[in-house]
């Protein structure tokens, strides 16, 4: 009788239940649960939503030892004590570490990506940077409500609205914020037809919602060589910094238009890009442990990512009427909304406010340009972020 006693003792002792010390652990359970459930039934950003919320369900379930946080809190990283003391989720956080997931996710952005709209009409790059007018104005919120320059600067850059960029600006600058930027930051890609169109509308006349715009140029495939080739020279030249990034983003793309290289170009946009998406998710959510995340910090991070997205949705659009009243109404100003670097959801909001008011009217390929400038320009703003703060 003894025996069984002990045994069934022993057994509770060694449970996951036995090793709940805080409630904020069951908090946060049912917090991944609930994220769990905005992926799959609401279906925001679910392909990494779902592996961010299972990470984060499997490091708060206490005695898994998946995930180590001390490891990782480190000025230095010792690499021997994590291979051989480490769980699952600690390896493939090194990815993450070394900047390696958010690379190769860029590379099979850039795979994915046309530049073909931009080429054609250069002056949507403008719009690209002016929709980053978001990061700038959270910069500032940031530091005015206490946080350090490095952190606000992390936290800035999920205005944005480019989950890899966010990640790879966190993880030098502000690691131990990891899990509640990244989490805010893909939240609120995934509400953009949500949080744009009342500003769109809001900003804009209903005559300047109905401009119709002409045909785009057909652009030449050397241009389309070239101009990876250009980009990466002329930018990692003045901002070194963003060199992973802004390097396998146009590799990408030149696996794409190069017209030699399709074996390759078809793996980075899909097993390579899958098999990314997946450790990232995962190893992102780990870091959301129970006690850094649920916190003041976290609900400011909450506040200040709505607002970035927001002032970026308003640069894009103020420029963008600009660029209509200069072109003496040639420009649909609602394109520019579309310079957050949301690809391509963004493209097709402005594509569906467009329609609304005029519906013959195609916007699509014309807001794709502002679209794909936006993941150049929130990276050129990452690089000068980590130039500033890093």
């Amino acid at each position: 009788m003894h025996m069984i006693r002990d045994i069934i003792f022993g057994l509770w002792e060694s449970s996951g239940l036995a090793g709940i010390a805080d409630p904020r652990q069951i908090i946060m359970i049912l917090i991944s649960c609930f994220l769990l459930y905005l992926g799959i039934k609401k279906k925001f950003e679910p392909l990494l939503l779902v592996g961010i919320a299972f990470g984060m369900l499997l490091t708060n379930l206490p005695m898994s030892g998946l995930y180590h946080p001390e490891f990782w809190s480190l000025a230095e990283v010792n690499y021997s004590d994590v291979f051989h003391s480490g769980g699952l989720l600690d390896f493939l956080y090194i990815g993450v570490k070394t900047g390696i997931y958010p690379s190769l996710i860029f590379l099979g952005v850039g795979a994915m990506t046309d530049f073909g709209p931009m080429l054609s009409n250069p002056k949507s790059l403008l719009l690209g940077a002016a929709a980053q007018l978001g990061i700038y104005c959270a910069l500032i919120l940031a530091i005015v409500l206490g946080f350090p320059g490095n952190v606000a600067a992390a936290i800035a850059i999920i205005g944005g609205a480019d989950g890899p960029t966010a990640i790879y600006v966190t993880k030098i600058l502000a690691p131990e914020y990891l899990g509640p930027i990244a989490i805010a930051a893909y939240s609120y890609m995934a509400l953009i037809p949500l949080i744009q169109p009342p500003i769109m509308r809001a900003l804009t006349t209903q005559k300047e919602r109905e401009i119709k715009m002409d045909q785009l140029r057909e652009v030449s495939k050397l241009e389309k060589i070239i101009f990876p080739i250009a980009v990466t020279i002329f930018t990692v030249l003045i901002l070194p910094s963003v060199a992973p990034l802004i390097g396998c983003l146009m590799l990408g793309n030149l696996f794409r238009e190069c017209g030699v290289t399709d074996r390759l170009s078809d793996t980075a946009q899909n097993a390579l890009m899958n098999i990314v998406t997946i450790f990232l998710g995962v190893s992102v959510g780990a870091t959301a442990i129970y006690s850094r995340f649920l916190s003041l910090d976290t609900i400011k991070i909450i506040f200040i990512g709505l607002f970035a997205f927001s002032f970026s949705t308003v640069g894009g659009l103020l420029f963008g009427k600009l660029m209509c009243r200069l072109s003496k109404g040639k420009i649909n100003p609602l394109i520019g909304s579309a310079g957050v670097s949301a690809v391509p959801m963004a493209a097709r909001v402005s594509q569906i406010e467009g329609q609304k008011a005029n519906p013959s009217n195609f916007l699509l390929m014309h807001a794709m340009g502002p679209n794909v400038a936006g993941v150049i320009g929130s990276a050129v703003a990452a690089g000068f972020l980590l130039y500033i703060y890093g």
